[in-house]
Parts: C-alpha cells; structure tokens; sequence
C-alpha cells in the first residue's frame, strides 16, 4: 500500500522552515518539491535545484495545459508548482514537501485535499523582528515590511491542518517529524499540534507583536 504524503509547509520569512527541513532531509528520503519561475536565476541559483527557469511563453503553455498544481504573478514573475514530478514521487512511494508561502498553499491544499498542511510559527512576531535584523540580508524598509506580512500569514496558520512553533531548533525538527509520522501511521500522537488546538498560541503570538 502506497502511504506516501504530499506535505505543504509554510512560514514567515525568518522563522528558519528552511533549516527545519535541512535537518528533516537529513533523516528522510522525501522529494523537495522544486517550483518553476520566469523571472532570471540570481547569482548562485542552479536550475533544477533552486528553481525550474522557464520562459513566460513555456509557463503559459503549462498553465495552459494544467501541469502546474498552482501558480502565481508576483511583479511581472510568475511562479508555479509543476504537478508531474510530485505526482511521480508519490507514485514511487516517497513523500513530497512542498515548502510554499500561503495563499499557493491553500490553491495546492484545493487541487489535492488529501495533502498535509504544516505552518510554522515563531515564538512572536518581535522575535521574528529580532532574528531578520540578526540576518543582516536585508535593509530596514524591507524587514519592516517583512514583519507585517508575517502577521498577515500567521493569521492564516488556523487554515493549516497542523501548526508547530520553531522555538528551539531540535525541538521543532522533533515535532514536524512526529507530525508527518502520526499522518501517516493514522493516529492521534499529533492531535496537540492541529490547528484547532493551537488557536490559544496563534493568538499568543500575534498578540507579542
């Protein structure tokens, strides 16, 4: 019996999704679900690894011929999820995390209502203000607008199936595994972590803005 999960996560720019996952693939053989983009790869970005990099006219013909599970236009770029690969996955029994942010979550969570959706949360908004001035990537306007958006998104996280907060690193690692496992064994280990548990704490976060 094929058991394999599409598994979409979503979080905040800063919350650190992508060193929880770093760290997930380390004890897992799931599929990283790669997106396609039209906009130029930047310096250092690989195809095939960071991004699929196609044409518009080559997006257009895959929205046109829906291989793609969702897809976006974000300032004259547009992004999409290409479908036959995690179908592929699936079908050889590996899992697929698709890390997205949450408006293409819900748009993947319509197309394939089987999936799993996880948000991560940080232990507030102030801390994620904290950990992107810690970055050093960015300049201040574009932090500023950084923190807003998260609030917007976190809001959304009670949309999720399951919500687990990235407070220290291996204790969150430890909680989106036992998340995928108890999905997949079909039990209630992980009933703590659904969405509507996690109102309280949602609520709790938003509020430390």
């Amino acid at each position: 019996m094929n058991n394999a999960k599409l598994i979409i996560v979503s979080a905040p720019s800063g919350c650190g999704k992508g060193t929880i996952l770093e760290e997930v693939f380390k004890n897992s053989n799931a599929y990283y679900s790669i997106s396609c983009t039209t906009r130029k790869p930047r310096e250092g970005e690989i195809d095939g690894k960071n991004y699929y990099f196609v044409t518009k006219e080559r997006f257009e013909e895959m929205v046109k011929n829906n291989e793609l599970l969702e897809y976006a236009t974000f300032v004259e770029n547009s992004y999409g999820t290409p479908a036959k690969p995690v179908d592929d996955a699936i079908a050889e029994g590996r899992d697929v995390i698709l890390e997205i942010e949450t408006v293409g979550a819900m748009n993947v969570k319509k197309a394939r209502p089987e999936s799993v959706s996880i948000f991560i949360l940080p232990p507030s908004v102030r801390e994620l203000d904290r950990r992107l001035h810690k970055r050093a990537t960015e300049d201040e306007e574009v932090i500023k607008d950084r923190v807003a958006q998260a609030a917007g998104e976190i809001a959304k996280s009670a949309d999720y199936d399951y919500v687990i907060m990235n407070d220290a690193l291996e204790d969150a690692v430890r909680d989106f595994e036992l998340v995928v496992s108890s999905v997949k064994a079909n039990d209630n280990r992980a009933d703590k972590f659904k969405a509507e548990n996690m109102k309280e704490i949602i609520e709790e976060v938003l509020k430390n803005a």
